[in-house]
């Protein structure tokens, strides 16, 4: 088999949560135009539908549904919706998360703290356990966690983001070890400093953009488009051999 063709996910079925935009939207495209049939989905049906025709516009095979992963009966019938569509499930992404304040840890309330362990830890752990029975069934199935750099190097006023983020990698490391034997393999990506909405208080600060710029090595924040490359290798054939990694696209960030 030829390396080009390791790259091939035809056939393959991917559920990429909270991809409506951003990284999330990049990466089921990336998966897509290699052949996957995609499902997005976020908690806005209406923006997803929109999405949805666009890829489909573009000759991509893509379906949209709605869930609020925060919610347990939504979790489930995002499994049962995309069984109904595709019949099985080949890839999770578990990109789907949440930082709704910028403070320091003694300012932060249990009700933040449980919202945001819910969404960005729970969600993944419950999903990757609703797909397990399918990614078992395939013998072939691939975890795609997104995590962060805040994961593996706090910054100051994202205390609680990196405690989600730190676990969610213990949970790909996890899930490596024991769902190995079933033939699924389970990986992380830790993105930088990524040009998107959900960053967007970060990336339109003008000093702390200048100081990216300086510091950086890559000099540059990214665009979300660059997470989609590594998230086709973790999906694909081409990194049937790779399960348990941690992942960094930062631009050096690690290295400062």
């Amino acid at each position: 088999m030829s390396t080009k063709k390791l790259f091939k996910l035809d056939g393959k079925v991917a559920i990429i949560t909270g991809s409506s935009k951003g990284i999330g939207l990049a990466i089921a495209r990336g998966l897509a135009e290699h052949g996957a049939n995609i499902v997005l989905s976020s908690r806005n049906q209406e923006v997803l539908d929109v999405q949805v025709n666009q890829l489909k516009k573009d000759g991509l095979n893509a379906v949209a549904h709605s869930c609020h992963v925060g919610d347990e009966n939504q979790r489930k019938d995002l499994i049962k919706k995309t069984i109904e569509s595709f019949g099985k499930i080949d890839i999770l992404v578990n990109n789907a998360a949440i930082n709704p304040v910028y403070d320091s840890l003694e300012n932060m309330s249990s009700e933040v703290y449980e919202k945001m362990m819910n969404v960005n830890l729970k969600a993944a752990f419950d999903l990757s356990n609703l797909c397990f029975p399918y990614l078992k069934a395939e013998k072939n199935g691939s975890i795609i966690n997104i995590s962060s750099v805040e994961g593996l190097k706090p910054s100051l006023g994202l205390g609680i983001y990196s405690i989600t983020k730190a676990a969610l990698i213990m949970l790909t490391q996890v899930q490596a070890k024991e769902w190995g034997k079933h033939g699924i393999r389970s990986n992380a990506i830790c993105p930088g400093f990524i040009k998107t909405k959900f960053s967007s208080a970060l990336w339109k600060n003008e000093a702390l953009l200048a100081q990216v710029k300086n510091q950086l090595p890559a000099g540059r924040v990214a665009e979300p488009i660059e997470m989609s490359g590594l998230a086709v290798y973790l999906a694909s054939s081409a990194g049937s051999y790779t399960t348990g990694g941690i992942f960094t696209a930062d631009g050096g960030h690690m290295l400062i």
